[in-house]
Parts: C-alpha cells; structure tokens; sequence
C-alpha cells in the first residue's frame, strides 16, 4: 500500500483511490482505437511516408515455437510480482498519459520532468504519439495475436481495462513502442544522461511483461517499432525544429528543477537489475 501511494503522490495528476491506495486512472490514450479529432496535432509523416511494421518486423512467434516457449516462461515467471514493488511501477508505467509517463523519466533524466513547465516537450511527445499510433494499429490489427492473460485466470496490473485491453491485437507493444520512443528522444536531448535514460526506456517495455499484458516478443518488437518510428521522423524538418524547442526548453528547466524521489529511482533501479527478459 504504501508503494502505491509513494507513486500515486509522485505524479500530480494522478489521482488515489480511497480504499487500499490503489492509483486509478483513465485508460491509457494508446489503448483506445478512436478516429483522429481536429484538437490533435498533425503527424510528422507526409501522407505514404511512415514505415510500415507489418513488413519491417517478423510475425509473432508460431505456437510450440522456441520464442513461444520463452514468451511463456516469461509470462509465468512474473505472475508471483503481484503486489510487488515491481509490480506497482508496471500500474505507473501502464499510464501513458503525458504527465505521467514524462514523469516516468525524472530519475533517469536526473531531475523532475513536470508536464506543466514543459510545453515544447509535451507537444513534441503528443505529436510523436499522433504519428505513431496509425502504425502500430496496422501492425496490432494485421497479426490480431491474443493477449497472454487472455483465456485464463492470472492476474494483470490493470485489471479495470482487463477486457477492453483483450479485444485487442498483442503484437507489437504500443505502450513499449511509446516508452522506448519517448526514452530515444530524451536520450538525445540529455545526451549526459543518455545511458540512464535508455536503461528506463528498457524497464518501461518490460513492464507490459510484468502487468502480464504482453509477450516478451511483443515487447521487444516495441522496442524496434519505436526506433524505426524516431528514425523515420528525423527526415522531417519540423520534428527537427520540435526537438531543438524542447532541447532547450530542458536546457533551462533542469536548473530549476526538484530533484525525483529517491525512493522511486530506488525501485527503478532494481528493476532495471533484474529483468524478466
């Protein structure tokens, strides 16, 4: 319980549920498969010009396979972290709401990513996420893979979206896709906290492991999804102009910033010490 306070009151805008401390929020924005609105920003891609994952990346593991057996084994081994210090940060990590997941970053960057003081860095992020997400849709809705937890019984650590999350496609990982994305472009505008950052970047994808919410291969697919994305994105000279705003944007507020919560980086760090993968 009081884990789950300690992240729920490191993240101004998320909110504590009342009974055991739960951290409640809404559904992460990448989950819902929802038609374009004029508030959102347009993509970096030209119309024809994002990479296509349904070619650049393998298909899933076939059943009986050596990679299915370890995506198995992977699942099974990390049902027993439920309740865990581990398991908490998977909850936190699950929330892919801006706010939260910048904050997601504060330890690795060496200092408190606050959303609110950084408006360059959240529209690079959101528009990022708007390029994106048409990708991994393609990708989630060519393979239609099935959740892991899917067809049983095990816990996963977003249980109010268990069937909302098992309607859809497995393969690849939107949510690591994201996080490695997010974690590449802090990377190279912190580039002295470049190897923190990516290691981040890593425990985040291995969360989805964690919340039972994705195979090994479909995190570790996220992982490639999100680099050919920000590659693909560099040949845009407005994503080019976005990321020099929000580079000096940190810049400044790293000099002002609070630094993160020990006790947070702590569990980050052990996280990234002992992997599932």
């Amino acid at each position: 319980m009081f884990l789950k306070k300690l992240f729920c009151l490191s993240v101004a805008s998320v909110t504590c549920l009342g009974v055991g401390g739960m951290v409640a929020h809404a559904e992460s924005p990448i989950v819902q498969k929802t038609a374009p609105t004029k508030q959102q920003p347009a993509p970096y891609y030209a119309p024809g010009t994002a990479p296509d994952p349904t070619v650049y990346l393998p298909p899933p593991p076939e059943a009986g396979s050596v990679r299915q057996q370890s995506d198995d084994k992977a699942f099974a081994s990390t049902r027993s972290l439920k309740g865990s210090a581990r398991w908490a940060l998977a909850q936190t990590d699950a929330d892919l709401h801006l706010p939260v997941l910048l904050n997601s970053f504060s330890c690795s960057a060496g200092f408190v990513i606050d959303a609110a003081k950084a408006p360059h860095l959240v529209s690079l992020v959101q528009k990022i996420l708007q390029s994106e997400t048409g990708d991994m849709w393609k990708g989630k809705d060519h393979w239609h893979r099935l959740r892991p937890f899917v067809g049983t019984a095990h816990p996963i650590c977003t249980e109010e979206g268990r069937q909302k999350i098992a309607e859809t496609g497995a393969y690849p990982s939107g949510h690591t896709m994201l996080g490695w994305s997010t974690a590449l472009i802090l990377a190279e505008l912190l580039p002295d906290r470049s190897t923190a950052i990516l290691q981040r970047g890593r425990v985040f994808g291995e969360s989805r492991i964690v919340c039972g919410v994705h195979w090994e291969s479909d995190v570790q697919e996220g992982y490639v999804m999100g680099a050919g994305e920000i590659a693909a994105m560099h040949g845009n000279a407005e994503f080019r102009a976005d990321m020099d705003a929000a580079r000096a944007e940190l810049a400044a507020l790293r000099t002002t910033a609070p630094k993160p919560n020990s006790q947070i980086c702590t569990i980050e760090q052990d996280a990234a010490a002992h992997s599932p993968l």
